[in-house]
This record gives structure tokens, C-alpha cells and sequence, in this order.
């Protein structure tokens, strides 16, 4: 849910969710993945969920930043791309990801909510006159 909340990365094959971790040590990255029902039954969500796990090995060891949480969210079109392809979309959204986390763009799950600037009264005032 907090993940969820972070950053979002959408991608023709695949989503991607990055949040900072809230752990104040040193951890290392972890990566969940997501299918729904949506997709298919379970042999087609399980089959989505095995190329997810089998690109995670390969990229996220090399491009997954330490005290980062990741969700990548199965879609449709990840089931019928090539492997080459799934590899070069979530790489590409762990890059732009990291990048926006290392910037600071995101939006944390803790921090308080903005409230809508109310509109100056003076405006409205000189639309009364």
C-alpha cells in the first residue's frame, strides 16, 4: 500500500512502484510483484508472475538501489512480449525510477497532505464591486 503511494512507472509491458523503505539501517532493495484477476486464471497470472521474477533476477541486481522497495504489476502484453523486450522496459523504468528517488521527486506516503490554496478574497472582492 505505502509502494503504491510512491512512484509510478508505466511501461507497455510492465508497471513499476518504488518507495524509499522507511528502515533507517542500511537494507537491501526488495521487489514484490502483483497480478490480478484481470489478467487471466491463475495459469496465465502465474505464468506473468514467473517472466516478472526471471527479469528481476537479471536487472534488479545491477540496477536496484539499496533501502528502495519495488512492486512490478503484470500486465496483459507482459504475458506476449519477447524477454528482450520486458528486460529493456524495466530496466528502463528502474533507471527513471531510481533517478526521481535520488532527486527527491516523489510523493512520500507520510508527508502531510497539501490543502488547495483557498482563492484570495481580494480577487472575488473585486469582482463584487
Amino acid at each position: 500500500m505505502r509502494v503504491a503511494k510512491g512512484i509510478r512507472m508505466v511501461v507497455s509491458t510492465t508497471v513499476l512502484q518504488a518507495a524509499p523503505s522507511l528502515c533507517e539501517e542500511e537494507v537491501p532493495f526488495k521487489v514484490g510483484f502483483t497480478t490480478t484477476k484481470k489478467l487471466g486464471h491463475a495459469v496465465v497470472r502465474n505464468r506473468i508472475r514467473r517472466r516478472l521474477r526471471a527479469v528481476a533476477r537479471d536487472v534488479f541486481p545491477k540496477f536496484g538501489k539499496n533501502n528502495v522497495e519495488y512492486v512490478l504489476i503484470g500486465r496483459y502484453s507482459t504475458l506476449h512480449c519477447s524477454y528482450k523486450e520486458l528486460k529493456s522496459d524495466v530496466k528502463w523504468a528502474l533507471k527513471k525510477a531510481n533517478a526521481m528517488i535520488e532527486q527527491g521527486i516523489y510523493h512520500s506516503p507520510d508527508a502531510p497532505k497539501r490543502q488547495k490554496e483557498e482563492k484570495n478574497d481580494e480577487a472575488t472582492s473585486d469582482l463584487s464591486c
